[in-house]
């Protein structure tokens, strides 16, 4: 536990404002090999294209043994803090789900507040429970897992010119798993600079922003006290563009 819990500090101590770490996000051990390789500090997965790798389509429908085992094989490949992408859980209790994460050798996660059996979100009060639980057991194991808390209320608001609707929904919640034990905040798919600068002013806490062609340059965001950056299955899909494109020559 001494190992991971320093790996923990490490991945906390990441999250600086305005110095955002910067996540290509990966999905076996071998784009692990490479992030590591290209001089990364840390190895985040994408739950998305996990799950796409091993045969199941994201959104929890993937068995958790398996997306556990897929993140201890990253794991054991590098010598780098591991955030697991864990969805919402797979509907663990809070002490089998940090159980689960940090047996696979990680020591951080994202977890959302979609609701994957029920559809649409979570109550705010249930996510915080869950938020507040979780530190909890990792308390109580000795690891200050690194707990990156999605806020999905502009996943679900679809346009984004809608986001600023739901603004004050989503730092409401982002501020409740903020006082709940959270580390960071990750309201994904808002892109809007004005909107992203506000949400960080709001909350005063680090913000994750998910990388698109829609959002800012990193710089940019940076410039706006953005302390982490995921490019979530920009990688994967990057992948698999390039796959296509070798088929293409090759017929």
């Amino acid at each position: 536990m001494s190992e991971l819990a320093a790996h923990a500090k490490a991945l906390r101590d990441r999250h600086q404002r305005g110095n955002p770490l910067v996540l290509p996000n990966v999905w076996d051990a071998a784009t692990a090999g490479l992030v590591e390789e290209a001089g990364f500090p840390v190895v985040a997965t994408s739950s998305s294209a996990v799950a796409n790798s091993l045969g199941f389509p994201d959104g929890e429908k993937a068995p958790a043994d398996e997306i556990f085992a897929a993140v201890r094989r990253i794991a054991t490949a590098v010598d780098l803090p591991i955030t697991a992408d864990v969805e919402a859980g797979y509907g663990l209790p809070a002490d089998e789900l940090v159980a689960a994460v940090l047996g696979a050798g990680a020591v951080g996660i994202n977890l959302e507040d979609s609701d994957h059996t029920a559809g649409g979100l979570r109550s705010t009060e249930w996510q915080v429970e869950r938020v507040g639980r979780i530190r909890k057991a990792a308390d109580a194991a000795g690891v200050p897992l690194v707990i990156n808390a999605r806020v999905d209320v502009f996943l679900g608001s679809g346009d984004p010119g809608q986001h600023g609707e739901v603004l004050a929904d989503g730092v409401e919640r982002a501020k409740r798993y903020r006082d709940a034990g959270a580390d960071c905040i990750y309201p994904i798919m808002l892109a809007d600079p004005g909107l992203i600068a506000e949400f960080v002013r709001q909350v005063d806490f680090p913000v994750n922003v998910m990388f698109t062609p829609r959002t800012p340059a990193i710089s940019e965001l940076g410039a706006l006290g953005v302390a982490r950056i995921s490019l979530a299955t920009g990688v994967w899909r990057a992948s698999l563009q390039a796959v296509r494109d070798v088929l293409a020559g090759l017929r």
